[in-house]
């Protein structure tokens, strides 16, 4: 499959941008937000699936650069939900109105369905543990689905096109950054460098982004090193992220992918590293007394 040549000049942000032959990201690129979301397009001949499909105030943008890639948009056959945040699921009743099919699919984790139904949903919530993890469209071409637990939803999960070697990564492997460009650049001497605010070349650094993020986003460190373990088995070349840029770029992928493997404070982590297990301990002991006493 054609890779497309990964270079943020001359982008246009307002329209479609294919990422690779048959791949949009047709995400909405907000200047006034650091979290920067990346609904995806994949299409196969006459058929189409979308990843993330945004939220409900992003749609129109969103739904005007699927339209400029020419599909209808009753050629989408499923929409993918890698998680149930609103950034991705609160749209999901707009595509069912203009998509206009009986046999639209509403593709995610069980766990996840259990939430993506309160958004007004009325087409089929399929578990992909009920499809063998894996999505088929008519040509054969498969997508697999990689459950990566409590990063950072119970029923979260990842996508992988091997026709195109993309990982879809929903939140792993984003940013948040006010300086946000499609594709992470990153110079040689970033990738061993550990002193990122201030840059010592002056340049602005998309590590802190990404690595602040996964502090804030991801529950723990035990969830982020199984979920790494889960990817590290993947034979993809490039990483599409729900949020922040593209990493497609081997040693960068490296670079991001040991800094994560590496960080500590994550989520839970970094509150339970600042207590002290005697206060822990006694709050237990007065809350167990004041119970027996009633």
């Amino acid at each position: 499959m054609d890779i497309k040549t990964f270079s943020n000049k001359g982008l246009d942000y307002d329209r479609a941008i294919e990422i690779a032959d048959g791949i949009f990201w047709v995400g909405f690129y907000d200047t006034s937000s650091g979290l920067h979301c990346n609904p995806y397009l994949i299409i196969d001949g006459d058929e189409a699936v979308v990843i993330d499909g945004g939220s409900r105030p992003d749609f129109p943008t969103v739904l005007m650069k699927i339209l400029q890639t020419g599909i209808d948009p009753s050629n989408i056959k499923a929409l993918i939900y890698q998680h149930y945040d609103p950034d991705l699921c609160g749209s999901v009743s707009n595509y069912e109105d203009i998509i206009g099919s009986k046999d639209l699919k509403i593709i995610s984790d069980k766990e996840n369905n259990i939430f993506i139904r309160h958004f007004a949903v009325t087409s089929p919530l399929i578990a992909i543990d009920a499809i063998n993890s894996q999505y088929q469209f008519s040509s054969g071409r498969t997508l697999q689905f990689i459950k990566t637990p409590y990063a950072h939803c119970c029923g979260s999960f990842v996508t992988f096109d091997a026709a195109s070697g993309i990982l879809f990564s929903s939140d792993i492997f984003g940013s948040i950054d006010s300086h946000w460009d499609l594709y992470l650049t990153m110079a040689p001497d970033c990738r061993t460098c550990t002193t990122y605010d201030p840059c010592p070349n002056g340049k602005s650094c998309q590590i802190p982004g990404i690595l602040g993020f996964h502090l804030r986003t991801m529950p723990s460190e035990k969830a982020m090193l199984y979920a790494l373990e889960q990817l590290a088995g993947i034979d993809f070349s490039i990483i599409a992220p729900q949020h922040g840029s593209i990493i497609h770029q081997p040693e960068d992928i490296i670079t991001v992918f040991e800094k994560l493997k590496n960080l500590k404070g994550i989520g839970i982590d970094r509150l339970l590293n600042s207590r002290q297990a005697s206060a822990e301990l006694g709050d237990l002991s007065k809350l167990i007394s004041r119970l027996q006493e009633k």
